[in-house]
C-alpha cells in the first residue's frame, strides 16, 4: 500500500526522459539535420518505448502492490480478531454475571416467592370456603329471600354476621344498634325475625347511602324492624395515644351523638363504622357512648379487629371499663366481642 502511495514520483521519474527523447527528433527535424519521414519514424519509436515502459512500470507497481496485500490483509485480520476478542470475552463475561444471577434467583428468591405464592392461595382459599360454608349456614338459618344483598369487600363478611347471629339466637335483645348500614342491616333483621322480635337501628353518617339501606330494607319488608338512622359526622375532642409505638391524635369526628338520645336497653352493638379513612381510632367513641343505654348481659361487636387500629381501639376500651372481658373470633377480617365480666 505504501509503494502505491509513490505512484506520482515514479511517474515522474519516467516522464521526464521520456518527454526528452521525443523532443530530440523534432528539433533536428526543425534543423533540418533529419528528413520528415525519420522525425516521424523516431518520435514512433519514443512513444512506443514510453508505452512499453509505462506498461513494464505498472506492472512493477502491481507485483509490488500484490505482494505486500497480505501482510495488510493479515495486519487487518490481525486487528479486527484482537477486537472481536476482546468483545467476545466482554460478552462471556457479561453472560456469565447473567447466568450467576439467573442461578440465584433460581436458589434463593423463587423458592421463596413460591411459597408465598402457595401460602396466599392456600389462605385466599381457606377464607373463601370460610366464608361459603358460613353464607350456607345463614341462608339455612335465617330462612332468607332468594336474593340477598351481596357480603365481603366493604359489606361485612358472611363469618362476622355469624357471630352476630348467634349472640342474637342467645340474647334475643330488644334493641340492636349497628354502627354503619347496608347488606349487613338486612341480613340483621331477618336474624331478628327469626328469633321473634326486637328492633335494630343502623347509624348511617352519608345520606345517600342511608336512603339507598332504606330502600334495600324496604325491598325486603323488613321495615317494621329496621330503622336507618342519618347522623352525620361532627366534630368530637381528639387525643393523643400511642399505636404501635407511635404517637397519633385520634380522629375528630364521629356520629351525630343526638341520634341516639333515645335509644335505651341496648343487648347487641355491631361497631363497623366509620370508615377507616375518618382518622386515627375513629371507631372508639362507639363504647363510651353506648355502653350506659346497654343492658347488663349487652354484647358489643367490633368488626376489621386484624387492623392495628382496632385492636387499639379494643386496648382502650378494656382498659378504660375494667368490667369489660375481649373474646376474639377468628373471621375474615378479625371480630372481637366484649361483653361485661359475670353479664
Amino acid at each position: 500500500m505504501r509503494l502505491l502511495r509513490r505512484r506520482p514520483l515514479l511517474i515522474l521519474a519516467v516522464a521526464v526522459p521520456g518527454v526528452a527523447a521525443l523532443a530530440a527528433p523534432v528539433v533536428l527535424g526543425v534543423f533540418g539535420l533529419v528528413t520528415v519521414a525519420d522525425v516521424v519514424l523516431a518520435v514512433g519509436m519514443v512513444l512506443l518505448g514510453a508505452l512499453v515502459c509505462a506498461l513494464g512500470a505498472g506492472l512493477l507497481l502491481l507485483r509490488r502492490s500484490v505482494r505486500a496485500l497480505p501482510a495488510e490483509v493479515a495486519a487487518h485480520t490481525r486487528t479486527v480478531t484482537e477486537v472481536l476478542g476482546r468483545d467476545r470475552l466482554a460478552t462471556t463475561r457479561a453472560l456469565d454475571a447473567v447466568r450467576e444471577r439467573i442461578d440465584r434467583i433460581h436458589d434463593h428468591s423463587l423458592p421463596k416467592v413460591s411459597r408465598e405464592i402457595r401460602h396466599a392461595v392456600t389462605v385466599q382459599g381457606r377464607d373463601d370456603y370460610e366464608q361459603q360454608v358460613a353464607w350456607t349456614e345463614l341462608r339455612e338459618n335465617l330462612d332468607t329471600a332468594a336474593f340477598m344483598p351481596p357480603l365481603r369487600g366493604w359489606a361485612a363478611s358472611p363469618d362476622v354476621l355469624r357471630v352476630l347471629v348467634r349472640q342474637i339466637n342467645r340474647l334475643r335483645p330488644d334493641l340492636v344498634v349497628e354502627f354503619g348500614s347496608g347488606a349487613s342491616s338486612v341480613w340483621l333483621g331477618y336474624a331478628l325475625r327469626r328469633a321473634g322480635g326486637g328492633r335494630l337501628v343502623a347509624i348511617e353518617h352519608d345520606a345517600r347511602y342511608a336512603e339507598l339501606s332504606r330502600e334495600l330494607v324496604a325491598a325486603h319488608g323488613l321495615d317494621d324492624l329496621i330503622e336507618i338512622r342519618h347522623a352525620p359526622l361532627t366534630e368530637v375532642e381528639t387525643q393523643e395515644v400511642v399505636v404501635g409505638g407511635e404517637t397519633v391524635r385520634t380522629a375528630d369526628r364521629w356520629y351525630d351523638a343526638s341520634v341516639l338520645a333515645d335509644l335505651e336497653g341496648i343487648g347487641l352493638v355491631f361497631v363497623d363504622g366509620p370508615p377507616q379513612a375518618t382518622g386515627r381510632h375513629a371507631r372508639y367513641p362507639a363504647v363510651p357512648t353506648v355502653l350506659p343505654r346497654c343492658t347488663e348481659d349487652a354484647v358489643i361487636v367490633l368488626d376489621d379487629a386484624d387492623r392495628p387500629d382496632e385492636r387499639a381501639i379494643g386496648d382502650r376500651w378494656l382498659a378504660e371499663h375494667p368490667r369489660l372481658q375481649r373474646t376474639e373470633e377468628h373471621t375474615e377480617k378479625g371480630a372481637h366481642v366484649f361483653s361485661r365480666k359475670g353479664g
